[in-house]
């Protein structure tokens, strides 16, 4: 199921894009730990005459649980804040074309309104605009087979190669539309999804970066579903999270001649972004409905 968010939030965006707003007025701060060192959580001894290891036990297993999405928290922040100038400048231009596409009165090739956009649509007009940006821009596909403990599964997503360092090499950046839904789980705990709110809606970075990003996150899955006593679903699972956006894939770059009759070569404007930036919070009218397969 195609999922585009589209609620608008108050997430200071003007401010951003003008370059008023600074890092502490968009990121929440890190939890303090208490004062009480982990010895006083993990100690046993005689309470009323009598030792409670089970209790003890608990206390350890809180403090560790507690340690572990301290540090996830504050190892996802620091990946997040993390930028480069090639991200910087794919990711204005993203941002821009964004803004664009959804003031135009057509911008699906499928001939429906930005209301009932494609996500297939959004990522061929998007593709089309940053190659007219200049940016070498495709869309890309990856296909993996099952394995013993994946199952086979496909993906499309936007990828931008950068070529202009002969001494940096070739750079690659992934723009995803809809990053914050992929991570997104049922029932999960509230320090789960207290990761999850930290992402970005729209994600554009380079692939290390998101591998990074990857890592973290299914590993905050696996304790999630740990610590609830769920299955982790395979699909959760590391390996097949990376075949997303990181295995094989086939790249199929899109053509001036398949441009909308309303479209406009004008380049993109130059502004002040960041990668925790949620590029969609301006894109009310984008939405796809839900269907329930039966």
């Amino acid at each position: 199921m195609v999922k585009i968010p589209v609620n608008v939030r108050n997430s200071g965006e003007d401010d951003l894009l003008c370059g008023t707003a600074s890092f502490s007025d968009v990121f929440f701060r890190f939890l303090e730990d208490g004062e009480m060192s982990s010895g006083n959580y993990c100690t046993s001894g005689d309470r009323n005459g009598y030792s409670d290891d089970e209790e003890d036990g608990n206390s350890c297993d809180l403090e560790e649980s507690r340690a572990f999405w301290i540090s996830r928290d504050e190892l996802l922040q620091a990946t997040l804040r993390r930028t480069s100038s090639i991200e910087s400048r794919i990711r204005r231009a993203t941002a821009e074309i964004l803004r664009e596409m959804n003031i135009e009165s057509t911008i699906c090739k499928c001939g429906t309104s930005p209301a009932g956009g494609c996500r297939s649509c959004w990522q061929r007009e998007i593709c089309n605009r940053m190659r007219i940006a200049s940016f070498n821009c495709a869309v890309c596909k990856s296909k993996w087979k099952s394995a013993s403990d994946i199952p086979s599964g496909e993906h499309s997503y936007l990828e931008v190669v950068d070529n202009s360092s002969s001494r940096r090499g070739e750079i690659r950046v992934v723009i995803e539309l809809n990053f914050r839904a992929e991570f997104e789980m049922a029932r999960a705990s509230e320090e789960y999804n207290k990761l999850i709110r930290r992402l970005p809606e729209v994600f554009v970075g380079k692939s290390e970066r998101l591998w990074s990003l990857i890592k973290i996150l299914c590993a905050a899955a696996k304790r999630c579903t740990k610590e609830k006593k769920m299955h982790l679903a395979p699909w959760r699972k590391q390996k097949y999270m990376q075949s997303k956006w990181l295995g094989r894939r086939e790249r199929a770059a899109e053509t001036s001649a398949d441009l909308p009759v309303n479209f406009s070569d004008r380049p993109a404007k130059s502004k002040a972004s960041m990668l925790t930036f949620d590029l969609l919070d301006n894109l009310a009218g984008l939405h796809c409905s839900a269907v329930e397969v039966v």
